[in-house]
């Protein structure tokens, strides 16, 4: 699956949840939100973008600080069930 139109995607998500005043919490909402509304193809070409680009920034684009901790916390959540 392509990972470019999925980093504007989870950057808008980081910046929904970023608002909350509790940043752990919006960190959970982020990861709970792929979670729950990402298919398993979007989830694992996220993770494997991440996996490729530890920082978060590669050639097809840049994930938002909050959403690359996000998803570097919850990694073991966003895996698709095999």
């Amino acid at each position: 699956m392509n990972i470019e139109p999925l980093i504007p995607m989870a950057n808008r998500i980081g910046e929904f949840f970023e608002t909350m005043r509790n940043r752990e919490q919006g960190m959970q909402e982020i990861a709970h939100h792929i979670r729950s509304f990402w298919d398993p193809r979007m989830r694992s070409a996220l993770l494997s973008f991440i996996e490729l680009h530890p920082d978060g920034q590669g050639p097809e684009g840049c994930l938002s600080p909050i959403v690359l901790e996000a998803v570097q916390s919850h990694a073991a959540q966003l895996q698709p069930k095999t």
